[in-house]
């Protein structure tokens, strides 16, 4: 498909409240301050509008207390039989933490900034509603294993994006998800993964100097140092998995714990906690080196391991990195922008992505149910909203405004030149 058809393959089929190609394109043309070049190609108003596809049916229907009536859930064939409400959690969890940084963006008059901003009031509603125990979409804090996986998603878009989703909401609401969240202990989490879920948590609780419990906190920064087995990889407990949960899961939550635990100086550390971030930090892009050779000419990228239905999420180490502007020199800005928005277009523009509601569904490109686990819904497949990442930053920013520039694969299968790789060792 060609590029200049990729917004409207976005808008296609989409809420009525979606954006024009012509409102969201000349958006990312309005003029900007002189300090500042124009955005000169259309990358950033072809995520906005991904980003309101993916979110406007979730949070307009969550924000009226309708999102479990109007959802209807797709599980896997070889779903496990837990409680199928969990979904509900997993779909808002997992794309408020992707869109967090950009409903965190300045108002402003642009239409892209209108949109942001009303959805921005939405997913505000969306968390009381998700608290309030007479709301229909309550969410299932009482659930499974799994409420303690994508509650973590839910406190990370917290973190992420404290003055545009925590700070205005009501005192009540306020006091109820600290509630839930802390009740969450209940859970013990397995030696994988999840203990990162659990220290998402405490770590959200001591951002807004709520009582935190450092043991989870701990345990969790300790073990998943020493799963790591070198040049940027991260075993997932004991047994090394060849898979995305790098970019899932253990690069980017390792990274804001830390985060936490080095800006609020946690007493309970008994080492210096600015070294691990930065070594998290050193880690994490080397990671993303790797993620940005996998990116192949055409966008595509290996559809290896588990929970390959996620999608995008598998570009979150990249998308963070931007965010944070902490790419390494060897991925420029221009690079990295023009490698992720040829995998959207892989991805996205690809039919049976949503269902006719705009929802998302089960599938790696487009609709394959097959391909779902054990644990696999519909509202899981919302953690592909990480790689939206990079809209946090300004239209101004340089990750828009830099020139756009071959990835390594489309260098290197033109015959042009491009660097070598070696491991690192930190």
């Amino acid at each position: 498909m060609e590029r200049r058809n990729f917004i409207q393959s976005l808008a296609a089929g989409s809420a009525g409240a979606m954006l024009g190609v012509a409102q969201m394109a000349g958006a990312a043309t309005k003029p900007v301050p002189a300090a500042a070049k124009p955005v000169t190609d259309k990358s950033r108003a072809e995520l906005a509008a991904l980003a309101q596809k993916m979110s406007e049916p979730v949070l307009s229907n969550m924000a009226a207390g309708t999102l479990k009536k109007n959802f209807a859930l797709e599980v896997s064939p070889t779903w496990d039989g837990r409680d199928q409400g969990v979904a509900y959690l997993e779909c808002f969890g997992r794309l408020i933490a992707g869109i967090a940084p950009w409903l965190a963006l300045p108002d402003d008059g642009t239409p892209e900034g209108r949109t942001r901003k009303r959805l921005q009031q939405m997913a505000l509603q969306s968390y009381t509603n998700s608290v309030a125990p007479s709301n229909p979409d309550y969410l299932l804090w009482k659930g499974p294993g799994q409420t303690l996986v994508d509650s973590a998603y839910f406190t990370n878009a917290l973190m992420r994006a404290p003055k545009a989703l925590w700070e205005p909401l009501d005192a009540t609401t306020k006091a109820r998800i600290i509630a839930e969240i802390k009740a969450l202990r209940r859970i013990e989490p397995p030696y994988i993964n999840w203990m990162l879920f659990a220290a998402m948590n405490e770590a959200w609780l001591m951002s807004i100097g709520e009582e935190f419990d450092p043991l989870r906190m701990n345990v969790a920064i300790r073990k998943i140092n020493e799963w790591y087995v070198g040049d940027g990889w991260i075993k997932d407990g004991d047994a090394f998995h060849f898979d995305y949960y790098n970019a899932f899961v253990m690069h980017p939550m390792l990274v804001e714990i830390l985060d936490v635990l080095d800006d609020k100086k946690g007493a309970f550390w008994n080492g210096k906690p600015e070294e691990l971030r930065a070594q998290a930090v050193k880690r994490m892009q080397r990671f993303g080196e790797h993620l940005e050779r996998f990116i192949g000419t055409d966008g595509s990228f290996p559809p290896i391991g588990r929970s390959l239905t996620y999608r995008t999420a598998a570009f979150q180490p990249l998308a963070l990195l931007a965010l944070r502007k902490q790419l390494p020199v060897s991925l420029p800005e221009g690079q990295v922008r023009a490698a992720l928005q040829a995998v959207h277009k892989a991805v996205w523009t690809a039919p049976g992505n949503f269902t006719k509601d705009g929802y998302l569904t089960i599938g790696f490109v487009g609709h394959q149910p097959e391909l779902g686990d054990w644990y696999s819904n519909n509202g899981s497949m919302y953690i592909a909203s990480a790689s939206l990442l990079p809209l946090g930053l300004a239209p101004t920013d340089t990750y828009w405004t830099a020139p756009a520039q071959d990835w390594t694969q489309k260098k290197a299968f033109a015959g042009a030149r491009f660097p070598k790789d070696y491991p690192v060792n930190y």
